[in-house]
């Protein structure tokens, strides 16, 4: 009994229960503060069958139980998006959360494909999961648009193009907003709505309540360059290679962040991605904010080197049959860096890493990306895997206190430069004594 009872007052356990409560809040959370009604959705068309529009139609399917149609450029495409819901359903079967007959009917009546942008005309949500580019989601856009009602919603994939520039040649951008989704989208319990201020309200409304109908934990933030969640993981993924050029090694950097609480180190997430897309996203979010994101000039080199992760077989790690098979120690000359195992300190690695990630999120909340401090926590911990048991960014900082958080990216400010300044709003809250979950309710 007083086991429990420690356990009950402890930091930890404090910590997992407001992300709790916080997820409750955010299922009856409508997303805008305005009266207005969701409208339903019965028809949703898919544009790209990849591995993120075949999960989104994938989740239609399954949770939501709403027809899709994938539209993608040849057959090639589109039985490659049908396959992957049908590799959701066959999951489905075999853990026995459905009928094998229900799978069948579901793959019949819910999903088809087609290469014809006319046959999205009747959708009300139309989701675009198609490649990172800006002027390819502008004509994508603008077919949908052409062939689509006045009401029907484009809702866009981006990870990191802010949704205003997507919309900025749309003929009704009202009725344009963005639904970030995280990979493997029938896994990962997060949904990032992004809203531009010429957004309507009840285009908000709508696309949170299908979020929560496919079976997601909804925040809405403001729109911005890489929103909030692939903002934060730029300077955390940028600070790795800084630390391999002061000579820790992959082991040790993935090593301390899962001894840290993170599910995968930062390597081994970066390899799951690819390196090529974090190549990509993070020249977007340094040309956004400057030095404060940019990584190492070294990191043009493995993109050089045609290293991309899993997907190829080549990245930071050595992969045999598909399966991560140990270091690949060629790396290291290909960024042109020597592995000094136990040069750089394990709380040095976390401090580094955590505090990147933790003040990048309170420059969120500040800049009013962010609604609030809790929908950071939440974001965070279930799109990007920060661990429960601190709570998130925002009720880290609380735990700790905003004064030893200053002082601890001060120092390493001073010992590696600028790029650990304290924000603004946390060098205040030290003046003043505030903490966040006063300051956001």
């Amino acid at each position: 009994r007083a086991a429990f009872g420690r356990l009950v007052i402890s930091p930890e356990s404090k910590a997992l229960r407001s992300i709790f409560f916080a997820s409750q809040e955010l299922k009856r959370d409508p997303g805008t503060t305005a009266d207005v009604d969701a409208r339903e959705i019965t028809r949703v068309g898919v544009l790209g069958g990849g591995l993120m529009g075949g999960g989104i139609a994938a989740v239609n399917t399954t949770r939501a139980q709403v027809p899709s149609v994938i539209k993608e450029v040849d057959d090639a495409g589109i039985e490659r998006g049908l396959s992957y819901v049908q590799k959701v359903l066959d999951g489905q079967v075999k853990r026995r959360r459905m009928q094998k007959a229900d799978a069948w009917l579901a793959m019949q009546r819910l999903v088809r494909g087609t290469t014809e942008y006319g046959d999205l005309a009747d959708a009300e949500l139309i989701i675009e999961a198609v490649f990172e580019d800006l002027t390819l989601k502008r004509s994508v856009l603008a077919e949908t648009e052409a062939v689509t009602g006045s009401e029907a919603i484009f809702a866009t994939n981006t990870s990191s193009i802010p949704i205003a520039d997507i919309a900025g040649g749309a003929a009704r951008p009202a009725n344009v907003i963005g639904m970030h989704y995280f990979s493997p989208v029938e896994k990962m319990p997060l949904l990032e709505v992004i809203v531009t201020p010429e957004t309507a309200d009840w285009v908000t409304a709508t696309v949170v309540a299908f979020g929560k109908r496919q079976g997601k934990t909804v925040i809405v933030v403001n729109d911005g360059t890489g929103f909030y969640t692939t903002r934060i993981i730029g300077p955390y993924s940028a600070e790795v290679l800084f630390l391999l050029e002061d000579g820790a090694t992959i082991e040790e950097i993935d090593k301390a962040m899962v001894q840290w609480g993170f599910p995968v180190g930062p390597i081994t997430l970066s390899d799951e991605v690819g390196i090529d897309v974090g190549a990509k996203i993070g020249k977007i979010l340094e040309e956004a904010f400057g030095e404060r994101m940019a990584a190492p000039p070294a990191f043009a080199a493995l993109t050089a080197d045609d290293r991309k992760g899993r997907k190829n077989g080549r990245g930071f790690y050595k992969y045999e049959d598909g399966q991560k098979a140990g270091v690949d120690d060629s790396i290291y000359g290909v960024l042109g860096v020597t592995p000094r195992p136990g040069a750089v300190p394990t709380r040095e690695i976390q401090d580094r890493l955590s505090l990147q990630m933790v003040n990048e999120a309170v420059r969120c909340l500040e800049e009013g990306i962010l609604r609030s401090a809790r929908d950071g926590d939440i974001g965070a911990v279930m799109g990007l895997g920060f661990p429960p048991f601190r709570g998130g960014p925002f009720r880290w900082v609380d735990q700790l206190g905003a004064a030893v958080v200053v002082e601890r990216l001060n120092e390493l400010a001073e010992r590696h430069g600028e790029r650990f300044a304290p924000s603004p709003m946390l060098l205040e809250m030290t003046n003043t004594g505030a903490s966040f979950f006063e300051v956001a309710r």
